[in-house]
């Protein structure tokens, strides 16, 4: 691969594996990433040595803003906070996909036009599927609700 690179471009072959040949519009990237790696290893490096060291109780803290916390982290939460997440994380990664489809209307045309048609209508169907399983529902079903009503009125009687 590295030979078909070099060709193209006109660079004489290297010499030794060591003598790699690399476009000049490439140096300045190069330079860039070496300051950045430069100034990231200075910065850590910095903190390590210049930066205090506590010992004591309120070390092991978490730190909740100046309250004192009361009572413990691990809390039980509801699935449906993780199933909303996937749902959002899922139909976010799709509005990626057609930011993208966006950019490149020109060079699809009519086919890319209908394959996005085709990629929405997917997304509609996978949106009516979780509505109709109850995924978006947070409060009772309407059947819960039907027999906690009923429940009440024969209570009432």
């Amino acid at each position: 691969m590295f030979r078909l690179w070099y060709k193209e471009y006109g660079y004489p072959h290297p010499s030794s594996p060591f003598e790699v040949a690399i476009p000049m519009t490439l140096w300045p990237l190069a330079v860039y990433t070496g300051l950045v790696l430069i100034m990231v290893g200075t910065v850590i490096a910095l903190s390590h040595f210049l930066g205090e060291r506590h010992t004591g109780a309120a070390r092991d803290e978490p730190y909740e803003s100046g309250i004192l916390p009361t009572g413990s982290a691990r809390l039980r939460v509801s699935n449906k906070f993780y199933l909303v997440a996937l749902l959002f994380v899922l139909f976010d990664l799709e509005a990626v996909f057609i930011f993208a489809w966006a950019v490149a209307v020109p060079e699809l045309g009519w086919v890319g036009y209908f394959g996005l048609l085709f990629f929405i209508g997917l997304l509609v169907v996978g949106l009516i599927y979780e509505w109709r399983q109850g995924a978006l529902d947070w409060g009772r079903t309407r059947r819960a609700k039907e027999r906690a009503d009923a429940a009440r009125r024969s209570s009432k009687q």
